[in-house]
């Protein structure tokens, strides 16, 4: 059995995974949003940029939204008390 500490590492570690990897999405999106504006600058078309940047950035919001437990619901502490919850039904079956 994990120790109280090694828990509170492991879970420290994956925090910081989750905003290393939010952090590498918003700058991948940010270079994009350059890229895309630059096209469609140089193309002399209508602003159809707009397309990609707004759905991307949904989805870079939902990331945020998934990193820093930004949604009330189904969050940090939603995991942890169903994870009790199920861990309680497993010890009741036998």
């Amino acid at each position: 059995m994990e120790t109280s500490r090694e828990t509170k590492y492991a879970e420290a570690k994956e925090k910081v995974e989750k905003i290393r990897g939010f952090y590498n999405h918003l700058i991948i999106y940010l270079i994009f949003v350059g890229v895309f504006i630059f096209i469609n600058y140089r193309s002399g078309a209508y602003f159809w940029a707009i397309f990609p940047i707004a759905g991307w950035g949904l989805g870079v919001l939902g990331h945020a939204a998934g990193t820093f437990d930004l949604v009330p619901f189904f969050g940090r502490e939603w995991e942890k008390n169903k994870i009790k919850e199920f861990m309680e039904e497993d010890r009741n079956l036998f």
